[in-house]
């Protein structure tokens, strides 16, 4: 390079004036601050500088602190080696094209208009040349560099690749080939041709600068060895354009299409066929220009490039499309009809489908007493405590403080309990640092000593004690875990003295916590309230869990005083050598950044297994690459009414056509420590991300027996292949493209623009069956509101016959059943319902429908919905249970427990109707026949007829409580008076 870098030949003097006289020095302005300025400038670097180092040094920090340091070390070397790799590669290519074309330009150059402009750049650049070089390549390879580190996952997925074990039907390629080489092949290329193409423009602007191209010239426009430079760059980016072509050819596998994703009979036919004739073309193109090299001419390139340019234009889009519109739609079904089952056989086992069939269920409209003994055992599997209702009525009655909550979407879970296996809504009460009074919103408490939450509470699904027996608790949940202190039938389970029920890691903790021995080696961190433990005294108590960074030196209260913006950090006395730092405390976060390979569940559970309470989630390994599987968006498929917006921040797109529940990950809730288990160990992406991250998933058969108990069927896995079900439980390709039998998942009753959600609980999907924990869900047909299917998947991860064993029940095509919007329609226009919410409405209560739980019970199928009120206005206001409906088939029955509601649905349905006295004044009087009925009867309607009056006067004082406990009464006296009648 040393002509490069050479000083500028003689022509332009060191300067001097007219008659060798020197030149006047111009007059001086006013002195520039320069010192300040370089001073400012290097305040300013080091400042981003510290803050960037901040950000990446308090992540190793936290890294090592999880024992995860090998995943940070890999990830931070693994996008190192890419950024010096691919940065390195553009700024060589760059540099060496800019240094050819200055040491390439003419020497001389005929004086021109266009040249004589030209001149005044050059000497402006020509003094600088070194430096632009050095600048602009190093710019160009800091943005190759940066492109590239974002690549790390394909290039670790293609670098530790495994073998799927199945081909592809067209190119008979393994599907790991499209899974894992695929995408890095294709970013090879891509960057190639984008460092030759930049090299090309930036080389034709140094010609063109020192006159190599002259576009004012009447001839001889470029000149020898700018035409060889440019032809040769040229030359090699058709080369790549080729190589790109050859490898569209496989993403034809994985296209999205109006019909199916991936082959169809225009893109086997017509567009394949293109692809190939395209790449002989480019190299043909490329041939033409490696010879201009040598001949001087731009004929056979610039033929060459429109031969190219027409071809891509025909090939590429006219013909596809000529042929799907003349060839291809006038027969679509049957030149579709293989490309179709090619499609449902490759999506079905992309999404884990393969061996789930389709039953055919009969669906009867009546239920009888025989029918519903003979299911008596699905009955105390009908949760009635709704998760989406009842978290403000946790909150009321459990809360403890203002500074405890618990989500607003509560957890299903199931614990052994007298004996038996019981379905509970759980949640984990956590510390919520906005219900603080003012007063107490200082930095000291909110960060040192409000550090965590505190056991969980728990409710019977069904408002049933631990005997199974039914409890009349004003509507209010049945709990089996409450109080501060926990007490409760979870904590009588746990091993003694063990029980941990801090929360220093949960969905909703603040951004981070200082936690250690305070000034004296006081305990600060408040543990348990006044008049929790001790009678007017709270507890405290100091961490002591495995996580946290100490901040015990000034070094490091700086780093994290940067990292979050908080000079206290530095400047506190409570933060002393005995202190840690907690941090992502979010039990998915967590997740996420120890294995950033993992696309998380939305939902955590908290559970207590073995005297700790930890958080149980689901890892995904998802693809957009499987050859001939439908792609469809991540978020559409799992958003719903609970969770309208899932976001999935770990992956590189949203559009997935594979998914496989690959690991199962637990996050101790005290100490924060992670833990990955491997779960399908089949899948080669766990495999191959096993081995770009070695040790960091533990086996499967590592996973303690009692945590298994309570890990289920993960839910947003559960919505994806619900949704991919709609269309592909078809198998006939014919059927399949006429569309007649698609399903839907059916909007939610109380949200017509949100998919209903599934529900956890207990089922048995046939008469005399056991129930199983299930997730459950319903399909009416496409477009339409009537019931088409039931599905369910057994949910218990500890029953391995019954886990991930999908049955669906296809509803007969002649028996029209009702579907959930039409359901909830029947439900608010029932002339019973209305009587009984009638009061309720008049004393300004608000009604609250809750989850319409859809089961198959009698040979039909059987909806039931818990009903709930809450006092509009004031505070302290929650909702309670107050009373639930069913409807089977047309019959809808109303009661205030299950039983009553069942009993409604059958007296109905036997047209044995009971009398329900709508005038509570007047009850007992005029409507029953009293001058029939014996006198044990007329005493009992005597007794209802006091009842009814004292709901009267409930009502009249605002006690919808009380008013709600007489009528149930009082309907209770006239059904007995009745049967003493008959």
């Amino acid at each position: 390079m040393s002509d490069f870098f050479a000083e500028q030949p003689a022509g332009a003097s060191e300067g001097g004036g007219a008659g060798g006289r020197p030149p006047e020095r111009p007059a001086r302005g006013p002195r520039r601050p320069r010192p300040l300025l370089l001073t400012l400038l290097v305040v300013g670097v080091v400042v981003v500088g510290f803050s960037l180092f901040a950000g990446i040094w308090t992540d190793k920090l936290w890294f090592n602190s999880l024992g995860y340091g090998s995943v940070f070390s890999r990830l931070i070397w693994t996008r190192v080696l890419l950024f010096v790799i691919f940065g390195g590669a553009m700024a060589v290519i760059i540099g060496v094209n800019l240094f050819l074309a200055f040491r390439l330009r003419p020497m001389f150059r005929p004086h021109s208009p266009e040249q004589a402009n030209l001149e005044r750049y050059r000497e402006v650049v020509t003094p600088l040349r070194r430096i632009l070089l050095v600048a602009v390549s190093l710019v160009f390879g800091v943005f190759a560099g940066v492109s590239a580190t974002g690549k790390w996952r394909i290039f670790m997925l293609w670098s530790n690749r495994e073998n799927f074990g199945k081909a592809d039907p067209y190119f008979h390629k393994d599907i790991g080939f499209y899974v894992f080489s695929l995408p890095w092949l294709h970013f090879l290329v891509d960057f190639a041709m984008t460092a030759l193409f930049t090299a090309l423009l930036l080389a034709a602007v140094v010609h063109y600068l020192y006159g190599g191209i002259r576009l004012q010239s009447a001839s001889d426009r470029v000149s020898g060895a700018a035409q060889a430079q440019l032809s040769a760059l040229f030359g090699l980016f058709l080369l790549l354009k080729g190589v790109d072509y050859w490898l569209d050819r496989f993403d034809l596998t994985s296209q999205s299409g109006s019909l199916i994703t991936g082959m169809t009979y225009t893109r086997e036919h017509a567009v394949l066929p293109a692809k190939n004739i395209l790449m002989f073309i480019a190299v043909i193109c490329a041939v033409f220009f490696f010879a201009n090299i040598v001949r001087r001419t731009w004929l056979l390139p610039g033929v060459g490039l429109a031969l190219f340019a027409i071809s891509a234009v025909l090939l590429g889009g006219v013909w596809p499309g000529l042929m799907q519109r003349f060839q291809v739609k006038p027969d679509e079904p049957d030149k579709e009809a293989s490309f179709i089952g090619k499609n449902i056989q490759a999506t079905r086992a992309a999404f884990d489908l393969e061996d789930t069939a389709v039953s055919d269920y009969a669906a009867s409209t009546t239920l009888s007493q025989v029918k519903l003994q003979a299911d008596s055992a699905s009955l105390p599997g009908i949760r009635l405590v709704d998760p989406q209702l009842v978290s403000d009525t946790f909150e009321q009655l459990q809360q403890v403080r203002g500074y405890y909550s618990v989500p607003a979407v509560l957890d299903v879970d199931r614990y052994p309990i007298d004996g038996r296996e019981r379905d509970v809504v759980v949640a984990a009460r956590e510390i919520h640092l906005e219900g603080l009074p003012d007063a107490q919103k200082k930095w000291a408490n909110e960060k040192t000593v409000y550090t965590h939450g505190y056991g969980i509470i728990a409710a019977y699904g069904n408002q049933k004690n631990a005997q199974d027996q039914p409890v009349n608790n004003d509507g209010e949940p049945v709990f089996a875990e409450e109080d501060l202190p926990p007490i409760g039938e979870i904590s009588k389970i746990q091993p003694e003295g063990k029980y941990r029920p801090q929360i220093y890691f949960g969905e909703h903790s603040p951004t981070y916590s200082i936690v250690g021995k305070g000034p004296g080696g006081k305990d600060v961190e408040l543990d348990v309230p006044q008049g929790s433990g001790t009678p007017g005294q709270s507890q405290t108590n100091t961490y002591q869990g495995k996580d946290g960074v100490g901040v015990g030196n000034i070094f490091r209260k700086l780093l994290y005083a940067v990292h979050f913006g908080d000079a206290n950090i530095v400047l506190s006395s409570r933060v002393n050598e005995n202190s840690k730092i907690l941090y992502d405390r979010s039990p998915r976060e967590r997740v996420q950044k120890v294995a950033p390979w993992l696309t998380v569940d939305s939902d955590a559970l908290p559970s207590v297994v073995d005297g700790k309470i930890v958080w149980l989630l689901d890892g995904y390994t998802t693809s957009d690459k499987y050859p001939l599987a439908e792609k469809k968006s991540l978020q559409e498929m799992t958003s719903d009414a609970v969770n309208p917006r899932s976001a999935y921040a770990t992956l590189p797109t949203d559009q997935i056509n594979y998914m496989r529940n690959a690991v199962k990950a637990t996050v101790d809730a005290y100490d924060g420590t992670v833990t990955l288990y491997e779960w399908d160990t089949s899948d080669p992406i766990l495999r191959t991300w096993e081995k770009a991250f070695p040790g960091v998933v533990k086996k499967k058969s590592e996973i303690p027996p009692d945590m298994l108990q309570h890990m289920r069927y993960p839910e947003d896995l559960f919505k994806v292949q619900r949704d991919m079900l709609g269309a592909y439980h078809v198998l006939d390709p014919k059927n399949f493209y006429e569309g007649n039998d698609k399903w839907d998942v059916p909007e939610d009753p109380s949200s017509s623009i949100r998919k209903q959600p599934p529900y956890r609980l207990s089922v048995a999907t046939k008469t005399g069956e056991t129930p199983d924990f299930s997730l459950t869900s319903v399909f009416v047909p496409q477009k339409k509101q009537n019931l088409a299917a039931f599905m369910s998947v057994g949910a218990d991860a500890a029953k391995p016959a019954s886990y991930g064993k999908f049955q669906i029940l296809r509803l007969p095509d002649t028996t029209q059943v009702p579907g959930p919007s039409q359901i909830a329609n029947q439900f608010s226009n029932d002339p019973k319902v209305a009587n009984q919410l009638r009061a309720f409405k008049q004393a300004d209560a608000k009604v609250a429908y809750g989850n319409l739980l859809t089961l198959p019970v009698g040979g039909g199928l059987l909806y039931v919905q818990p009903l709930y009120t809450l006092r509009e206005g004031g505070s302290g206001n929650y909702p309670v249970l107050r009373f639930v409906l069913s409807s089977f088939g047309r019959d809808v029955g109303i009661g205030s427990t299950l039983s009553a509601s069942l009993e409604d649905v059958l007296t109905v349905d036997s047209g044995d109707a009971v009398p329900t006295p709508t005038d509570n004044s007047n009850s007992g009087q005029g409507q029953t026949g009293t001058q029939d009925l014996p006198v044990g009867a007329l005493r009992l309607l005597q007794r209802a007829d006091d009842k009814f009056a004292e709901a009267d006067k409930a009502l009249k004082a605002g006690d919808l409580q009380g008013y709600a406990t007489a009528v149930n009464e009082a309907h209770r006296l006239v059904k007995q008076a009745l049967s003493a009648k008959k």
